[in-house]
């Protein structure tokens, strides 16, 4: 809690402020800051967007970020205190950008594995949810940097999601939705939240005072800022009375001006103007904005080693799911000293590390598998092939192109030249310095480009206004690009338009130009310039492709093959409608698997994806999006280096039909979530069809047995044994069931966890402490939770769907909350 020198900072900065002055400090002064004003001491607030990395005020790679693995990844740590050394490490990240606001962590809901941004949360569970969540807040404002808990709440779909409804009953909201938000508000005490730009039951988010001013302040006590997303807010009078306080981003918003002339008409008392502005200036004061105002950390944690530290969590998060034997032993891990290995797929080569969207990061360099495993293997030992192309979507220009800008005026005055690192600008709210968005009338990216392979390439465009492409002297396009969605994003996060090809012979250089002419868009409350120059190498033909790959498996002792969704399939801004991999990535697995029975998939991918093939082939290990050192991680796990700890924090199905919640799209506008409770585990557990791997699965290189329980009235210990020949890890997982008919609750729920490790043949104890709340229904007619005392079973094991322990429990009437 802040002191009493801080509350009167604060109040002393207040009265300073005349109403036009409190209106401007509740709005974005640009993109990603608050106004300073010297005045009273206050300087400009700086956010950026997480959740796996601190990208900072620009958009590119000229300052490099470290980059983590994705969300889905971090809870399949099921480790808190890792994700708080995360957090720790991007506290330390901010401040080296001048950040003091991290938009993240996103702690939304798995309702379905089909929404887009699924890789971005964490789990379908809220108990899981909410402790790898408030991990992640302990981290990053221990290091004196602010957090930002999205989105809230109910935003787990893509869908129209800039103007849907979602239909919750209040008792999902609250046992659901609501309950991982509700966690980490009281455990962690985050400094912002951020509203959704749904509607939940009738009232868009960012003007929903029953559940921003009743339930977030009211009932759990959050004396923190509630920050819009991004051009997500609708009114003046309904922002404010319902208890947004910042409206993002600036400077053109529903605040500022408007605001102060809400008040001046009477529509808005100013002290409701005044409670928001003490919320933003004890949020300055946390962060060291506010003088007089002592900083919430002035002793900041050690400095984190980024890259040793991105490699734990990746390798940490890896789920082993299969691992069959092959002779007398399972697959994995491989032995690097007598093994050949035939390293498949273009992911192997490309690595995807991160989803498409916001959560976008540019890390200095990544190691990809084919990096890391080369790095592991002696020589001679490693062969590669592609495989398989994953798409035939044209890509941003990259590899082989040494580019730069010329920004011009409407009279063609050069402005300022600039290094280019790649094909795309994308510059929101700040450009570089010497550029007026006013002034800026035309961008030219010129350079060359140095092919690696003979053949056709194609080039293409991106991005909104007149065009002309050049390559080779040649003109592949001259004319206007337009929208083609009513959803902006497209601009950002959709792939180039394919204007034609050249052909062109390996390591002879080719210029290559490209005239812009961006739309300035009227009434845009940013000022943006985004466009891309796109590449796609020449396409081998796809058989070709695939022959070399299966006999490059049939020759080696282990095939790795490792398949990918790509930026068209998992990304914000749009939702999945198949859980298909993209390509033919699937019949390669199924031919390598043929050749060598002793095939290895990884699957890079955020989210559920189909693996018909899983039982063909002898492991199976998911990767999650793994960060930037994805291949130097995977080679750990796969010769055994480092034992793959991830249990999966979502279930996996067999196919997208099997599972219990599909539907995300509207109808007239509303969205009901008919399945009220049963998301997940809590719905696989009434189905007759099972996942392809349960909620918690996850195997490592040794064995475990469950060999004891016992019961004090609070916490749970278990006894359980490595039986297996090396040292390893285990998740001790306790789900909570009611005696009997569970009736319209959930057969059992995820009550705790804990970790445990020991070495062969030694016996560990994992002790859990159940919350009360574990006990508590919400009750829909008194609108409050219920707690039920009583008689439960207590199931104990390495999975949802494996428990082979049990134990009667009896919750006291007066049981206290813990």
């Amino acid at each position: 809690m802040e002191d009493d020198a801080t509350r009167e900072a604060v109040e002393a900065a207040l009265a300073k402020l005349d109403l036009d002055a409190k209106a401007r400090l509740l709005q974005g002064q640009d993109m990603w800051t608050l106004p300073a004003l010297p005045e009273i001491g206050l300087g400009s607030l700086v956010m950026s967007d997480g959740p796996v990395g601190v990208r900072g005020v620009f958009w590119g790679p000229d300052d490099p970020s470290i980059l983590l693995p994705s969300p889905t990844a971090m809870a399949a740590t099921w480790d808190p205190e890792l994700i708080a050394r995360a957090g720790v490490l991007l506290a330390q990240e901010a401040r080296r950008k001048g950040v003091h606001l991290l938009l993240a962590p996103t702690v939304n809901m798995h309702r379905t594995p089909v929404g887009g941004r699924h890789f971005e949360a964490y789990s379908e569970d809220p108990f899981l949810t909410g402790a790898i969540g408030s991990g992640y807040v302990r981290g990053v404002q221990s290091g004196g940097v602010g957090t930002t808990v999205k989105h809230f709440v109910a935003n787990d779909a893509e869908t129209d999601r800039m103007s849907v409804d979602n239909i919750v009953s209040q008792r999902a909201l609250r046992e659901l939705y609501l309950a991982p938000f509700e966690t980490i508000v009281k455990s962690a005490r985050p400094w912002a939240i951020m509203s959704a730009y749904n509607s939940v039951n009738g009232t868009t988010m960012s003007e929903h005072s029953e559940l921003l001013n009743g339930v977030l302040r009211g009932e759990w006590g959050f004396d923190g800022c509630v920050v819009s997303d991004w051009m997500g807010t609708h009114s003046t009078v309904g922002a404010i009375l319902g208890g947004l306080d910042i409206a993002m981003p600036g400077p053109r918003s529903v605040y500022g001006e408007l605001l102060a002339e809400a008040v001046r008409g009477g529509e808005v008392d100013e002290s409701v103007v005044d409670d928001a502005v003490r919320r933003v200036l004890l949020l300055a004061a946390r962060a060291g904005l506010l003088e007089g105002a002592r900083p919430a950390v002035t002793d900041f944690p050690e400095t984190v080693d980024g890259r040793a530290l991105t490699h734990e969590i990746a390798s940490r998060s890896f789920v082993l799911v299969r691992n069959a034997t092959r002779g007398d032993a399972p697959v994995l891990p491989i032995d690097p000293a007598d093994t050949t290995v035939a390293l498949i797929g273009l992911a192997a080569r490309d690595a995807r590390v991160l989803g498409g969207g916001s959560a976008m990061v540019f890390p200095e360099a990544v190691v990809s598998p084919l990096d890391g495993l080369t790095a592991a293997l002696p020589d001679g030992s490693l062969s590669y092939s592609i495989g398989a192309m994953v798409s035939d979507q044209m890509g941003t220009a990259e590899r082989g192109f040494e580019l730069r800008a010329r920004c011009y005026d409407a009279e063609g005055t050069l402005l300022r030249e600039l290094d280019l690192p790649g094909g795309a600008i994308t510059w929101m709210g700040t450009l570089p310095e010497g550029i007026e968005y006013a002034t800026l009338h035309t961008i030219e990216v010129l350079g060359t480009f140095t092919p690696q392979e003979s053949g056709s390439h194609s080039f293409g465009t991106k991005g909104l206004g007149q065009f002309t492409l050049t390559v080779g002297g040649e003109t592949l396009f001259d004319g206007d690009q337009a929208l083609e969605s009513f959803d902006p994003f497209e601009l950002f996060f959709g792939a180039p338009k394919d204007r034609g090809a050249v052909e062109l012979v390996a390591g002879e250089p080719v210029e290559v130009a490209l005239r812009h002419t961006p739309v300035k868009m009227e009434g845009s409350p940013i000022d943006i310039v985004s466009f891309s120059l796109g590449h796609r190498d020449p396409q081998r033909d796809p058989e070709e492709l695939m022959a070399e790959a299966v006999e490059a498996a049939r020759q080696a002792d282990v095939a790795v093959v490792v398949v990918a969704t790509t930026e068209q399939v998992e990304s914000e801004g749009f939702d999945r409608t198949t859980l298909n991999l993209p390509g033919r990535q699937d019949e390669l697995v199924t031919r390598v698997a043929a050749a060598n029975p002793r095939t290895v998939v990884v699957v890079n991918a955020g989210s559920p994806v189909e693996m018909p093939w899983r039982d063909e082939v002898a492991a199976v290990l998911l990767s999650w999006f793994p960060g930037q050192e994805a291949g130097a991680a995977l080679a750990d796990v796969l010769v055994g280096s480092t034992e793959p700890g991830g249990r999966l924090p979502t279930t996996w199905p067999a196919t997208l039909a099997d599972c219990p919640v599909t539907d995300v799209t509207p109808v007239d506008g509303k969205l009901a979530y008919t399945e009220d409770l049963f998301i997940g585990y809590r719905a696989w557990d009434r189905s007759d069809v099972a996942p392809a791997y349960p909620f918690g699965h996850g195997l490592g290189y040794t064995t475990w047995e469950y060999e004891g329980v016992e019961w004090d009235g609070e916490t749970v210990t278990v006894r359980v044994r490595n039986t297996g020949s090396r040292r390893g890890r285990e998740v001790v997982q306790a789900y909570l069931a009611a005696k009997g008919d569970p009736g319209d609750r959930p057969a059992r729920a995820l009550a705790g966890f804990a970790s445990v490790e020991a070495n062969p043949g030694e016996t560990a104890t994992a002790a859990i402490t159940l919350p009360r709340r574990a006990f508590e229904l919400w009750d829909e007619e008194s609108r409050c939770w219920s707690y039920r005392p009583g008689a439960y079973d207590l199931l104990l094991g390495p999975s949802s769907a494996d428990c082979p322990l049990g134990v009667a429990v009896v919750s006291a009437e007066n049981r206290a909350d813990i």
